[in-house]
């Protein structure tokens, strides 16, 4: 995974139902952790760009909801040692919300299909498969891989 497609999982993930509730994950201390600065303009903006990127991946959007997030925003070339890069000009409080659209972007195209929510009706978190086949279901094995099967195992056993 690029750093850039962890940090859009990672942000995509900041919503989780937990024990039931669901919580809200992205705060001052999340944004500082990958890179940002923690303003509230800055939180308010991720928060915006990550509803419509779960949506998105969810299906219940369409494209176009993103047009408001890159309203402005500029890539422009540098030069590096590695030849040429490319650098976005937009105002730092909007900085890993378009950081967020742009990882989105690279994944929809370099793995299509390999995006999207886990399985688990009762989850809300996302994954990206990385396997051969492409038939990952869930969020984690560990979390909802495991929980699905027990479920399906007692209910198979129960009307048994």
């Amino acid at each position: 995974m690029t750093n850039d497609e962890t940090f859009l999982l990672d942000l995509l993930n900041t919503t989780p139902v937990v024990d039931g509730e669901p919580r809200d994950e992205l705060d001052a201390a999340w944004l500082r952790a990958r890179g940002g600065t923690g303003t509230p303009a800055e939180r308010r903006a991720t928060a915006e760009a990550r509803g419509v990127l779960q949506a998105l991946v969810r299906g219940e959007q369409q494209v176009a909801a993103l047009a408001p997030l890159l309203d402005g925003v500029r890539r422009r070339p540098a030069l590096t040692d590695d030849g040429v890069g490319w650098e976005v000009d937009v105002a730092e409080a909007r900085r890993p919300a378009v950081r967020a659209v742009l990882a989105w972007d690279a994944v929809r195209r370099d793995s299509p299909g390999r995006l999207r929510p886990c399985a688990n009706t009762e989850c809300a978190r996302f994954l990206v498969d990385h396997s051969k086949p492409n038939r990952a279901r869930w969020c984690s094995m560990a979390l909802c891989g495991n929980r699905m099967k027990a479920r399906r195992h007692y209910e198979r056993t129960r009307t048994a």
